[in-house]
């Protein structure tokens, strides 16, 4: 039961993500909105059972001041192609990467495409558009 709801917690995501805005004319990364991310969020049961992993690409320090309620892993976008395998995802699984503005965040959803994942998202405008919707914030870890 746990894994059928993984399943479709990340077919409502698919969902959402593939009917937003997205970009692939320059880019081979996707676009998504501080409020697809928190509709996608809010349908998990769990934040374990989402189906996508959340990477906050800032800082260590940047991180410890607050993060998006979700998130999986802060790995700091200069140093994804190095540390991507922390991810522990699959070249097809879907991974949501955010920053503080969402210019680290397309770097990073760059190079994670460039690496062969296939459904890589840059949350636009990330943390600062996170924020100014109203959305909670956790403490960082």
């Amino acid at each position: 039961m746990r894994y059928l709801t993984s399943i479709m917690c990340g077919l409502c995501l698919c969902g959402l993500l593939l009917d937003g805005p997205q970009s692939a004319v320059a880019y081979h990364s996707y676009v998504l909105s501080v409020q697809q991310l928190r509709a996608g969020l809010m349908k998990a049961s769990s934040t374990s059972a989402k189906g996508f992993v959340l990477v906050d690409v800032r800082s260590p320090e940047e991180h410890a001041s607050g993060m998006i309620p979700g998130t999986d892993l802060n790995i700091d976008f200069r140093e994804m192609k190095a540390r991507h395998r922390e991810l522990g995802a699959k070249l097809e699984d879907h991974i949501v990467v955010y920053c503080q503005s969402g210019h680290r965040s397309n770097i990073a959803a760059e190079t994670l495409a460039d690496l062969g994942y296939t459904h890589v998202y840059n949350v636009v405008g990330s943390m600062n558009a996170w924020t100014e919707a109203g959305f909670p914030v956790s403490p960082g870890r």
